[in-house]
């Protein structure tokens, strides 16, 4: 028989415990879009205003970037790379031409997040409020990220 817990480990550390907190999905006011902007025809990109007052602008580029589908994270988990944050060339490459990137559709998925269909085809990722907000690009919220 085993003993009993103590603290996060028993029997003399044969076995160690760990917790980890989970994030809080609670709605908040922060969380929720007042407003919400995609320029599709321009190509600019996305604004949000959320109903604490602050205001998000995202260029299509960034989210691109930031897709949060399993797949491009863990290309960029792989890649060593935060969200939004570009892929690096290989030392020596040389620059290809690429388009720009573009958002060709943009939908509402339920309450709670927005899904685009990319220029590059790719579609899968699923943009949520929480997680818009997670990685909101402006210098307030990337300063209080580090």
């Amino acid at each position: 028989m085993r003993p009993p817990l103590r603290g996060s480990a028993w029997d003399a550390g044969r076995a160690i415990l760990t917790f980890m907190a989970l994030p809080d999905f609670t709605p908040r006011v922060g969380n929720d879009p007042k407003s919400v902007v995609i320029h599709l025809t321009t190509g600019t990109g996305m604004e949000i205003e959320w109903k604490d007052g602050h205001r998000s602008v995202y260029t299509f580029a960034f989210l691109r970037d930031a897709c949060p589908c399993a797949l491009c994270e863990d290309e960029r988990t792989k890649a060593r790379r935060k969200a939004g944050e570009p892929a690096k060339l290989a030392p020596g490459a040389l620059p290809m031409f690429k388009p720009a990137v573009k958002a060709l559709a943009a939908e509402a998925v339920g309450k709670y997040a927005l899904k685009f269909t990319w220029n590059d085809n790719h579609d899968l990722g699923l943009y949520s409020w929480f997680y818009l907000r997670e990685v909101c690009p402006c210098a307030e919220c990337a300063a209080a990220r580090k």
